[in-house]
């Protein structure tokens, strides 16, 4: 397949971070106290990893055991960058950039959890003209950036219904904008649809001039599919995998905790997101957008293989790892 310059340079891109990848590994204080360094994104379907945050989860279970620290991100590329050099242990990140840090590393970036499912949908604008989706040739539509989940998403419902973008020789044109543009895109009438997580496929529903094409559970894989995954590099796992582990049994926790009590982790959530941005969701946007969301620490191994295979047909990737490559069950199971 001919690749697009788009597709060379974000394969330029994650080849660049390799030179980063032989720093990668745990660091300690000067007595011999581990660190462990998690990535989160200040996103509700990271809701494990702000419930932690604010509640001094690691902190209290480990104590002097070690030194925590929490770096936010707001793109997958950045957080493996700083993984591959050596800055982050442990990290919650979407599948899409999972994959291409297990495939850039060689297996040395391992998917160890599942943490969220689902949370995307399809809008369209009322006047686009688009009943269904074999109505999207010809159409423009947008996504957040080209090569990521909800990219791959509508890649895949694409070829399902035989049609081709523009850069496959066919008449859909897909257009990467931050999920703050795409708003103002679908309100001015500059996209006809868009494929957006939440809670800003909410947010443009609430402005009444798109509906729901697909919803979160008709988008992909029934919406069975992760959106967010716990990672961590095979050095940090060797050298301390009882704090893998102990992690992994927080994370187990906090799913419980969020699934048990919605109203006080929407509220939780609200508050790690404002401390993070300096903004705040408003609360019918952030209920509603959180009903699009299953919380879980549930693999679907099917699922993220898919991402894998529709990546590398894509041209985002260079190949499709081995399963047995890209996970590790031996803290989970």
């Amino acid at each position: 397949m001919k690749k697009t310059k788009k597709h060379i340079h974000i394969l330029a891109f994650f080849s660049a971070m390799l030179l980063f990848f032989p720093s990668c590994g745990p660091s300690n204080t000067a007595d011999g106290t581990p660190d462990v360094r998690i990535a989160y994104f200040p996103n509700i379907i990271h809701t494990q990893a702000l419930v932690m945050k604010n509640q001094s989860t690691p902190e209290q279970t480990w104590g002097e055991k070690c030194n925590v620290t929490w770096t936010s991100f707001n793109a997958g590329p950045a957080e493996i960058e700083a993984i591959f050099a050596g800055e982050i242990d442990l990290g919650y990140i979407g599948p899409v950039p999972a994959i291409n840090a297990n495939i850039k590393s060689g297996g040395d970036v391992k998917i160890i959890s599942n943490a969220a499912d689902a949370g995307a949908v399809f809008l369209v604008r009322k006047d686009s003209g688009i009943a269904s989706v074999k109505d999207l040739a010809g159409k423009k539509i947008a996504v957040p950036q080209l090569g990521n989940t909800q990219h791959l998403c509508l890649l895949s419902l694409l070829k399902k219904y035989d049609l081709k973008t523009v850069d496959q020789g066919g008449d859909v044109t897909i257009n990467a904008s931050s999920n703050a543009d795409i708003v103002n895109l679908m309100d001015n009438g500059s996209i006809d649809a868009a494929v957006v997580p939440e809670p800003w496929g909410t947010t443009i529903e609430n402005n009444e001039n798109a509906d729901i094409l697909l919803d979160y559970d008709e988008l992909f894989f029934g919406g069975d599919y992760p959106t967010a995954l716990v990672i961590a590099n095979e050095d940090f796992m060797e050298k301390h995998p009882d704090l893998v582990s102990e992690f992994l049994e927080m994370h187990k926790e906090a799913t419980e905790f969020i699934n048990d009590n919605p109203n006080e982790v929407l509220e939780i959530v609200n508050t790690e997101i404002e401390n993070a941005t300096g903004k705040s969701l408003e609360e019918d946007v952030i209920a509603h957008a959180f009903s699009r969301i299953k919380i879980t620490d549930e693999l679907n191994t099917d699922a993220i293989m898919r991402f894998a295979k529709i990546s590398k047909e894509e041209g985002f990737t260079s190949k499709i790892p081995e399963e047995e490559d890209v996970f590790n069950f031996e803290f989970s199971q």
